[in-house]
């Protein structure tokens, strides 16, 4: 069987994905072939004795950077390997990664990944091999295979199979069914130290946990991150702006 998705990733530093990709959902989803995760390390297409991937930048100034001649015959051979792949670099000015990202990626079958360290990259990396650059946020990681990490624990979700249950991914906050937050969720005890689970969700009628669910979910988004329901209003939501603010009205009404 062959797998749905292959993360090709591309770094300096292979062994911190050693414990990332024997543990939990992850492990089983390799284990079961329905992903595959490669990983390349870039100081196999070193040319010297040292292995050395990085030199001090022309003009001076903090830091290292990673050398053009050493990444882009590297990039070059992984990616020629295949005909498809979609190749990503990690940069700050990228676009930002989000969950409708996550849902356009798992569409691919091979996604390459270049992990960058130090300061970065020779600008010319870039220039050459034209990838897709993706930011995880305004922050600064010290290097790129965290949000390697990431976009591969986002993107497998998506996979049929992987998770247990297959409305998972799609009810989950930020999602195709549900582009706003999660509603709350409760399980045993029902009440500890005085914090009772909604008598609603003990009723039994599925009806009602249903709307209470989506009413919960609009309040927590008006909330917590009011944001996404300018966005979700603009069209990213299968709920259009009348429906989504007078579900709101209601549920503050119901109060």
């Amino acid at each position: 069987m062959s797998p749905a998705i292959c993360f090709e990733v591309l770094t300096l530093f292979p062994g911190i994905f050693d414990g990332f990709l024997s543990e939990s959902v992850l492990k089983g989803a390799l284990a079961t072939q329905k992903i595959e995760v490669r990983l390349h390390n870039m100081r196999d297409w070193a040319t010297d004795k040292h292995a050395k991937m990085d030199d001090r930048p022309f003009g001076g100034g903090p830091g290292m950077l990673l050398k053009v001649d050493r990444v882009v015959p590297c990039v070059e051979e992984v990616r020629h390997r295949q005909k498809s792949g979609r190749l990503i670099m990690f940069t700050p000015q990228g676009r930002c990664f989000n969950q409708i990202l996550a849902e356009e990626l798992a569409t691919e079958q091979r996604i390459i990944m270049l992990c960058g360290r130090y300061e970065g990259f020779d600008e010319r990396v870039a220039e050459i091999l034209n990838p897709e650059e993706i930011s995880m946020g305004d922050y600064i990681l010290n290097g790129g295979e965290v949000a390697a990490m990431a976009v591969i624990e986002s993107v497998m979700r998506l996979v049929p199979g992987v998770l247990g249950d297959e409305n998972s991914n799609r009810l989950d906050s930020f999602s195709a069914g549900n582009r706003i937050l999660d509603c709350a969720h409760y399980t045993r005890p029902r009440d500890f130290r005085g914090f009772a689970v909604p008598e609603i969700l003990l009723n039994g009628n599925h009806a009602e946990i249903d709307q209470w669910r989506k009413n919960n979910s609009l309040q927590r988004t008006k909330e917590k991150r009011p944001d996404l329901l300018v966005e979700t209003a603009a069209g990213n939501s299968p709920l259009n702006a009348e429906t989504l603010f007078s579900q709101i009205s209601i549920t503050k009404n119901k109060k």
